[in-house]
């Protein structure tokens, strides 16, 4: 048994994910004596330095904030130990070595957003959606030497819809996994923490993504482009090329798509529009309505918006895999 005083929590984050959590703990009383995250990166045109997520709402409610930039460093471990934290959380944040993650006594649990053990690594949120899963969630497991192995606290499960994107689906978790740290952190407190090893059989991975993995294939199901489209949505975002008939070729970023089933009377990839209203596009086996686009160098638009302002008829009506 613990008291809130008696509990001193690091807590470990970088991106909007990880601010719920952290949030519900200050609410809750808990001691935070200290939040650890990513350096400040340049971002946008000018390049200007810009502060994590968390570092922001960590400074806005007065807490330390350290932003090492090798977690093995001998001085961020020894600042590390400074603060004396017999508990350390981690939400969305890198991988830690076992200096760091086994220095407390009670553990560093981490927030993972999957039903561990399915969907282990980088992407979890967008590998459900593009598998086509009807169900995912959040786990809270203690850390060990293989990534997101160890065993298990708590878990929640949360139903993915069909209109779901990586976007909407990624916020239902922040909340839900937000409640979740909340009663881990107070099943520790009181000492009725219970854990579960995974089973290593039920595993299956969810890589990191890369720009070749948001190219669309045409030649595949409805079914599949449906669910990756919405799997990369909003980002990293799933794309096809446009070529105009001069020769050129654009990137065409699709952010989301309604399904036609029925069978398509041209080949993958043809373009069927009226110019003004709709595009749609044919597949292996059905047709797909493009609802929101974005050609290079433009903005996102919607369908009909997007024709407003682009002339489709100096492009080839195929789009390209």
């Amino acid at each position: 048994m613990y008291t809130k005083q008696d509990l001193r929590i690091i807590f470990m984050g970088t991106p909007d994910f990880a601010v719920p959590s952290l949030d519900i703990l200050l609410k809750h009383n808990y001691n935070i004596v200290a939040v650890v995250t990513a350096p400040d990166k340049p971002a946008g045109r000018g390049r200007k330095l810009q502060q994590s997520a968390v570092k922001k709402y960590a400074l806005e409610h007065n807490l330390p904030v350290l932003q090492p930039v090798n977690l093995k460093a001998p001085d961020f471990i020894e600042e590390l130990k400074s603060y004396n934290a017999n508990l350390q959380i981690v939400v969305a944040f890198r991988m830690l070595p076992e200096v760091v993650w086994n220095m407390p006594e009670l553990g560093t649990f981490n927030l993972h957003a999957s039903l561990l053990p399915k969907y282990r690594g980088a992407a979890p949120i967008n590998w459900a959606i593009i598998n086509g899963e009807k169900e995912t969630g959040v786990t809270t497991f203690f850390l060990q030497h293989e990534i997101d192995t160890g065993e298990i606290i708590m878990q929640e499960k949360v139903q993915i819809s069909e209109t779901d994107t990586a976007g909407t689906l990624h916020d239902k978790l922040m909340l839900i996994g937000a409640d979740v740290v909340l009663k881990t952190v107070q099943s520790i407190e009181n000492g009725s923490v219970k854990t579960s090893p995974q089973d290593d059989k039920m595993a299956c991975p969810a890589p990191k993504i890369f720009k070749k993995d948001c190219l669309i294939d045409w030649n595949n199901s409805n079914e599949s482009l449906y669910n990756k489209i919405r799997g990369l949505s909003p980002y990293p975002t799933a794309f096809t090329y446009l070529k105009s008939k001069s020769g050129d070729r654009k990137v065409l970023k699709i952010y989301f798509t309604e399904k036609i089933n029925d069978k398509p009377a041209k080949k993958p990839g043809t373009i069927i529009t009226d110019n003004k209203s709709y595009i749609h596009v044919s597949t292996a086996d059905g047709l797909l309505i493009l609802t929101d686009l974005q050609l290079e160098g433009k903005k996102r638009l919607a369908i009909k918006d997007f024709l407003n302002g682009t002339d489709m008829e100096q492009f080839e009506q195929h789009l390209e895999s």
